[in-house]
């Protein structure tokens, strides 16, 4: 059999035979000058072909992940130089990994020396989602001890009750002549708690 061209991987079995592609991906982010230097690491690694995207800031559009997912096959391999180019945060990386997974896409991230088309590789899957089970369970903890401190100072989650002294003296100014702007902002409550408080008493402005 032929030796595999560069970026290829061969897999062969008892009835054919894979070719497998390394496909590249690069992202500019605020202080990248261009993906240039990106692109020529992941080409020297092998990559075959490279997705960019080079919108920076908080977007969450990534039209050439998503041009990269669509073009890959099962048993391809996504190359990055740097893990935080496949997200901007911790579960924003474990969603595409999972995403990966699922699609049967290896990942290859050239700094951080994972590769999960190798041997261990399905154990690197394995440690991520571990952390991302971590990182739900310290976010379902901290939600439940935020409301249990609040529960213990005499505090009741969600939405605060209105203040039924403030909403009678917004009225009353409502009908002294004030606007239900001014009124909500004298007494402290929000313009349309003032406007629904109207409605229920049957209040209108002056005329």
């Amino acid at each position: 059999m032929a030796a595999p061209v560069q970026g290829t991987a061969v897999w062969e079995t008892h009835w054919s035979v894979f070719v497998t592609d390394i496909l590249g991906y690069a992202r500019m982010s605020t202080g990248d000058q261009d993906v240039a230097g990106q692109t020529m690491r992941l080409t020297g690694a092998g990559a075959l072909r490279v997705f960019t995207d080079v919108r920076s800031g908080r977007s969450m559009d990534r039209p050439g992940l998503q041009e990269l997912l669509a073009y890959a096959r099962k048993g391809d391999t996504l190359a990055v130089v740097r893990l935080d180019r496949l997200g901007r945060s911790l579960s924003e990386l474990l969603c595409t990994v999972d995403l990966l997974k699922s699609r049967h896409i290896a990942l290859l991230s050239l700094e951080e020396r994972i590769d999960t088309g190798s041997a261990a590789g399905e154990l690197v899957f394995h440690v991520f989602g571990a952390i991302a089970h971590f990182e739900r369970r310290l976010i379902a903890e901290r939600t439940k001890d935020g409301i249990a401190a609040a529960r213990a100072k005499g505090k009741r989650p969600g939405r605060q009750p209105l203040d039924r002294d403030k909403a009678a003296a917004a009225l009353k100014l409502v009908q002294a002549g004030l606007s239900p702007t001014a009124a909500a902002r004298q007494v402290g409550l929000g313009r349309a708690t003032v406007y629904h408080e109207m409605a229920q008493a049957g209040v209108r402005r002056p005329a």
